[in-house]
């Protein structure tokens, strides 16, 4: 469906938690809209928005997804957003590409973690919102309740537009409270809605949610208000027209209600997009700044420069790559190209598919405020800009949180090994919050995540869709080794097998330094007890040994080496023997040095609420970690502690159980301490035990 002005767009961002029934909503709104014959279900794996593998056999949405409908002369873009926690970043993409949020909360559970989270977001961007109760249909479901539970938390400007007819098995309809009129609904039928009298017994109902709703609307322009004062109500039109632009401003978050499996309330939902939220042209101008770094605000002018905001990348072993845009403002036809300032590249614009899922058709333009993809674009991914290179800007994005868990990857076959750094970065274009790379120290394949199963699942669609399987285990943790006081060190390498032999004598000193030195080598001999040319061999030969470390296997770091004397022979010394015997007199001295074990300490910052402080507190205790205080920040605590690295590896999964998902944390690299004695004898008893294995 090609739509020729932004008035006829709706821009919508389905949200919720996770198992409020948003992909099913959006089923049935599709179905609704006479996009599919039949009603998709997730159950049966053939809902167009879950349509990635993993989503499929898992059964819940794993990425942000595309769709839209066609509706009284109007194309209303749907964008399926994930209600997992750990998927927050395709929920914020989604957002920050519509002009509206829909927040899906279930009518029997209510107010949920990431109910919060997109009404905060949302809040932060400025996005209208309107509250959807999904599964009114369900045991146990309370429109009341979850109304009330909905105002503790987010205030009184949430009101409903629509009451329920019936309640649980019985909901068969809703009361439009705007238009006073009922709609009623066949159990399983094809979501559009037979007209139908008001229950009389709902007549109360209809009349106190009315009032206070004529009355909010009022209260946001003083014209109306005044209006109010004198007649006590406010005309219909007025009403409806009053109710959009507050709407529009984040004054009122009306409240609408369905049963998407059983297409209850579709059509009149999508009436409510149609009546209630803005259009591209009223919405704020869309953020962006100018390369200068001036805010310029982009309106939805079909006839401006053309700017798009690229919000999504699927990338698929056989169609390619598909970059999802948001027009914000101008025109894009196919077969043209445009600017992008970061990588300060053009870019051809190919076909523009107007995206149901990942399926497309294709259309020969798309205007200002419309969502397209296009196909292989060479350069651009997720967040980049797409504008004229007479205008360029950079429109406002989301910013991608930092991983919270890292696990180290490793083939399952040796032929797998040159395809994971090619199939790791397709995946990471799609996916922006995953992170890849290898650890210098341990070599070691690292891919890091917001969760266990966010790496999990990624590691999975490796598999299906680029045949790479992989080990997926927790990366080793860089210990290091250092002294803690001053040694001297005696090496001696001597050796006769007929002909000529091997001999290098040296003696040096080894002292600690600071932490974070590393380490300091100094030729203090004088005259010639080594030459020259030896003495470097001196110091490699104590690199080598130091990279080996002498108790576990880990670096010795933060000491200094004070070369002394030495001997040498004119025939039989070599830069070799000088090596060994400095490699010698490193474990002569470290004997002596009392060497330790160090272990890197976080910081880590751990958001969370009142009720949790005690069990969180707990258990940083027992992961060895010392608290460094407390913070109040937006209504959130944070708590700050120094917790080593060892402790932290699974934290993510213990902080997300302990809390009912309603915690989050970060950490970085803070400093090295030297570990426990319990701990250092357990990882010397390992890199033994390791050893005689390898011997044997």
């Amino acid at each position: 469906m090609q739509v020729d002005s932004p008035e006829k767009l709706r821009n919508v961002a389905v949200a919720g938690h996770n198992d409020t029934g948003k992909t099913t909503l959006v089923s049935s709104l599709l179905y609704a809209g006479g996009v599919t014959t039949r009603m998709h279900r997730v159950e049966d794996g053939n809902t167009l928005t879950d349509f990635d593998h993993e989503e499929v056999e898992r059964r819940i949405s794993i990425g942000l997804a595309p769709c839209f409908v066609p509706w009284q002369q109007h194309k209303v873009n749907l964008l399926d957003c994930p209600g997992y926690g750990i998927f927050f970043t395709e929920t914020k993409a989604g957002l920050r590409a519509a002009d509206t949020v829909v927040l899906c909360v279930n009518g029997v559970s209510a107010v949920e973690v990431n109910t919060e989270r997109v009404w905060d977001f949302a809040a932060e961007i400025g996005l209208p919102l309107l509250v959807n109760l999904t599964k009114m249909d369900r045991e146990r479901a309370d429109f009341g309740r979850t109304l009330d539970a909905l105002h503790k938390r987010f205030g009184r400007l949430i009101l409903p537009v629509q009451i329920p007819i019936g309640q649980e098995a019985g909901f068969t309809g809703v009361v439009d409270l705007v238009g006073l009129k009922a709609w009623r609904f066949t159990r399983g039928g094809n979501g559009k809605a037979t007209p139908a009298e008001i229950p009389p017994e709902l007549a109360d109902e209809v009349e106190t949610h009315r009032s206070r709703l004529i009355e909010a609307v009022a209260e946001t322009d003083d014209s109306l208000m005044e209006g109010f004062f004198e007649s006590g109500t406010l005309p219909q039109q007025d009403l409806e027209s009053g109710l959009r632009k507050a709407v529009a401003r984040r004054q009122v978050f009306p409240l609408t209600l369905t049963a998407g499996a059983h297409g209850i309330g579709a059509s009149t939902l999508l009436d409510a997009f149609l009546a209630l939220l803005p259009s591209p042209v009223e919405r704020e101008p869309f953020p962006a700044k100018n390369l200068g770094g001036e805010d310029v605000g982009l309106k939805a002018d079909a006839a401006g420069a053309p700017a798009a905001l690229v919000f999504k990348t699927l990338s698929d072993p056989f169609t390619g790559k598909i970059s999802i845009l948001r027009v914000v403002s101008g025109t894009l036809s196919s077969d043209t190209s445009l600017y992008n300032p970061r990588t300060e590249d053009s870019e051809r614009i190919g076909h523009l598919m107007l995206l149901q899922g990942k399926q497309g058709s294709n259309v020969p333009k798309v205007v200002a405020g419309d969502i397209v993809g296009v196909a292989k674009l060479k350069t651009t991914i997720t967040g980049d800009t797409l504008c004229t290179k007479e205008r360029p800007v950079r429109i406002a994005w989301i910013n991608i949180p930092e991983a919270a868990m890292t696990f180290a990857v490793e083939p399952k076959s040796k032929g797998d090994e040159e395809k994971i750094g090619d199939a790791l970065h397709r995946l990471i274009d799609e996916d922006p919050s995953l992170h890849a790379g290898r650890d210098p120290e341990t070599h070691e394949h690292l891919l890091s995540g917001t969760g266990q199963l966010h790496i999990e699942i990624a590691v999975a669609k490796l598999k299906h869709r680029f045949h790479v399987d992989l080990f997926l285990h927790p990366p080793k943790v860089p210990y290091r080794e250092t002294i803690l006081k001053p040694a001297d060190g005696h090496g001696r390498h001597k050796k006769q097998t007929g002909g000529r032999g091997q001999f290098a004598d040296c003696r040096i000193k080894v002292e600690p330094l600071p932490r974070g030195e590393d380490f300091a080598f100094a030729d203090e001999i004088f005259g010639g007890a080594i030459p020259n040319n030896y003495r470097p061999a001196v110091e490699k030969g104590i690199q080598d040994a130091r990279r080996r470390g002498y108790l576990a296997g880990y670096p010795m770091v933060d000491f200094k080496v004070r070369l002394l004397d030495g001997q040498y022979h004119d025939v039989d010394s070599s830069e070799m023997a000088f090596k060994i015997a400095g490699s010698l007199a490193f474990k002569d001295a470290m004997a002596n040095a009392k060497p330790t074990i160090l272990e890197p300490v976080m910081k880590v910052e751990i958001h969370t609420t009142e009720d949790f402080m005690g069990d969180i507190m707990g258990d940083l205790s027992h992961r060895r970690g010392r608290p460094q205080g407390m913070d109040a920040v937006n209504g959130a605590q944070v708590i700050k502690a120094s917790v080593p690295m060892s402790e932290m590896l699974d934290y993510d999964r213990h902080l997300t159980a302990m809390t009912q998902g309603r915690s989050s944390f970060h950490m970085e690299f803070s400093h090295y301490e030297e570990v426990p004695r319990l701990v250092q004898d357990k990882l010397i008893a390992e890199y033994q035990k390791h050893r005689k294995e390898e011997q044997e």
